[in-house]
């Protein structure tokens, strides 16, 4: 049966909701702008206010019995290859804790990459899931991970044969992506469920020379953030599904326990505008940033200093598989500057907000939404700051560890370090201790501790390093770092439990 994706239902029925002329005495207080704040009103515009209705008695009526963001789901499925779609208003970090609670339970084993994102590790202390920590692929040379391999997943599995299921992420933030359709086969010949973090690849099904997505490469539960890549409001979501292994009916009840009640149309109707725009456009939008994002890098590359870490540097034997160039990623260490000290001259200097930035990497994150003006400002800002490199204060470095000292040793469950007795001791007395926190270098928002991990010296040097040269660590409990929460627990007390690792 064919699809219409000319239809748009949730924007549909904004226009009509509109033209009825309504009276509400409902949700929200500021009744169509009327009540909101003078200023709020002159900044924001009225019309966010007057897209901003209740989603049951009001968009719809007060059963659903328009069916409008069943329909909107139904064409966003359909768009990209899914059997079910569901749109959440959270953000990602919602849609990964409703995927992983779908496949596994409190004490059960789920296999993960140790790439993953902050949100990850907040479903493990929510859940009580077991981590069964999946190494990635490590350039040493760059510092940098990529996912890890199907053969990583297959060892873990030999090894914890209990696991429900498994997690990668892909692609990365960097723009590296793994070749998912082998790590489905792995999981799948255990009869159990994978699921992809692919927040940085809502653009991904809509043409063919960017890397394969999820669903296309046999993936249970796909994870979407269409505010990252796409052209949705911060905080839309989809988490996709497709098969057999998760219920579709589980999923569902499994992210309304974690999510509002009152869920922003404004939110649905970005999500349902971007599907509408892809559906019909989305091969002409993707290769025209395509084409952008080639001439960007080539114009980097040639500036003295800056380099542009392409698929050479990414993807080879023990390196990522595939490649996304929308996301420009320059090295410039050549620079003798820090990728934090760039991106806060670039902002203060030039009006130009990077991405994501590290020691050693700024990140441009070029879209659909870019064209030949935004790209001239750019690659203008980016001659400023090579001739301007030379005066600035290189400022401390960051000691960065190897792979092998980058990787502590989960010692309690995520959850019970995080819920348990805890105390605050001083960075430099923390080495030895099981640590009770989070702390997040971010972007990207992967986690450099984790709840339960055994610290180290080398890590702990790393954080306070980074701190120091610029770093943005805004989950750490003491904001200067002067601290770090542990447990009370000795990480020699035979009463912990030790959760499982996929490492020898």
């Amino acid at each position: 049966m064919a699809v219409d994706h000319t239809q748009a239902p949730v924007l549909e029925a904004l226009i009509d909701y509109r033209r009825s002329e309504r009276l509400s005495f409902t949700p929200p207080g500021h009744k169509q702008a009327r009540g909101a704040d003078p200023m709020v009103r002159k900044v924001l515009g009225d019309a966010v206010f007057l897209g901003d209705v209740l989603a049951s008695g009001g968009l719809d009526d007060r059963l659903m019995r328009g069916r409008v963001l069943e329909r909107a789901e139904k064409l966003m499925a359909d768009a990209v290859h899914a059997d079910h779609t569901f749109f959440t208003t959270c953000g990602s970090s919602l849609s990964v804790k409703a995927a992983m609670l779908a496949v596994a339970g409190p004490h059960e084993k789920l296999l993960i990459g140790r790439d993953a994102h902050k949100s990850v590790v907040s479903g493990l202390i929510l859940s009580g899931i077991e981590p069964v920590w999946v190494e990635p692929r490590w350039d040493a040379e760059r510092a940098i991970a990529h996912p890890p391999s199907a053969e990583e997943f297959e060892n873990a599995f030999r090894t914890h044969p209990d696991a429900k299921g498994a997690l990668i992420t892909s692609p990365t933030p960097y723009g590296a992506c793994a070749d998912l359709r082998p790590v489905a086969e792995v999981c799948h010949r255990r009869g159990v469920p994978l699921i992809v973090d692919e927040a940085w690849g809502a653009h991904l099904p809509f043409h063919p020379d960017l890397p394969a997505w999820a669903m296309d490469a046999g993936a249970d539960i796909c994870v979407t953030s269409i505010h990252k890549m796409g052209s949705g409001l911060e905080q839309g979501s989809v988490f996709h599904l497709q098969g057999d292994l998760v219920p579709p009916q589980l999923l569902k009840m499994r992210a309304d326990l974690l999510g509002t009640t009152s869920p922003s149309v404004l939110i649905y109707a970005g999500l349902d505008g971007w599907r509408r725009q892809m559906a019909l456009h989305g091969r002409e939008l993707m290769g025209g940033a395509l084409e952008l994002a080639a001439e960007v890098r080539t114009a980097v590359e040639e500036m003295d200093g800056l380099h542009v870490n392409d698929r050479a540097d990414f993807c080879g034997p023990g390196l990522a598989d595939d490649f996304d160039p929308l996301p420009v990623v320059i090295d410039i260490a050549e620079l003798g500057i820090t990728g934090y000290r760039a991106a806060d001259w670039l902002r203060e200097h030039r009006g130009i907000d990077p991405h994501l930035t590290d020691h050693r990497r700024i990140g441009a994150q070029l879209t659909h939404g870019d064209d030949r003006e935004t790209a001239r400002q750019l690659l203008a800002a980016l001659k400023d700051l090579v001739h301007a490199a030379p005066d600035l204060p290189t400022g401390p470095g960051v000691d960065v560890p190897t792979p092998a000292e980058l990787r502590m040793e989960q010692v309690l469950l995520p959850r019970d370090a995080f819920f348990g007795p805890a105390e605050d001791v001083p960075l430099a007395e923390a080495a030895g201790r099981i640590a009770a926190e989070m702390i997040t270098p971010y972007p990207p928002g992967i986690p450099a501790v984790l709840p339960g991990e055994g610290l180290t010296e080398p890590v702990l040097r790393y954080l306070a390093t980074g701190h120091t040269a610029g770093m943005n660590l805004p989950d750490a409990s003491s904001p200067e770092l002067r601290t770090i929460r542990v447990t009370e627990r000795d990480r020699d007390n035979g009463e912990a439990h030790s959760p499982s690792s996929s490492r020898p």
